[in-house]
């Protein structure tokens, strides 16, 4: 079957045949580029999702961390405390040994060379001297050989006590 078209309407058409092939490449172009921003999108969702699961996995790994830093805290304190407590201990322990173990000497008073009486201090035993008798102002720390007794009317030995350095 042949038909008739007139020349109006054939450029009519042709017109319209190359605006719809304009429009369809534009459309294809279109969806080309729209396609790859699915991609990127779709790419990123995923890195994001991927980042998100890593993010999830660090944060329960630092809550247990934590537990565990604080578990040791926990311990740690309590063992300060334990150490706090042993120091208290064994310094009274040292105080109370210092007291028990008395004097690291003592002072014998001899009144021309013969005893007369044993102190704890120096102090004690020229108070004792002087209470009988001794002049208070005569007092005085030899050095070299001892005097001979007739010459020395009080004397103050120190003796070391057994076991003392």
């Amino acid at each position: 079957m042949i038909s008739i078209c007139r020349t109006r309407t054939l450029r009519t058409l042709r017109t319209a045949l190359a605006a719809a092939e304009t429009e369809a490449e534009t459309a294809r172009a279109l969806a080309k580029r729209l396609q790859q921003e699915v991609e990127i999108v779709s790419d990123s969702a995923i890195r994001a999702e991927t980042a998100l699961e890593e993010l999830r996995d660090a944060h329960a790994r630092s809550i247990a961390d934590g537990a565990r830093a604080e578990g040791e805290l926990t311990a740690l304190r309590a063992q300060v405390l334990l150490d706090t407590e042993d120091r208290a201990v064994l310094r009274m322990l040292l105080r109370q040994a210092r007291k028990a173990a008395g004097p690291q000497q003592v002072y014998v008073l001899l009144r021309r060379d013969v005893f007369h009486s044993v102190h704890a201090s120096r102090s004690a035993a020229e108070e004792a001297a002087e209470r009988d008798g001794a002049d208070p102002g005569g007092w005085f720390t030899q050095g070299g050989a001892p005097s001979p007794a007739a010459e020395v009317a009080w004397r103050i030995q120190p003796v070391p006590l057994k076991g003392s350095s």
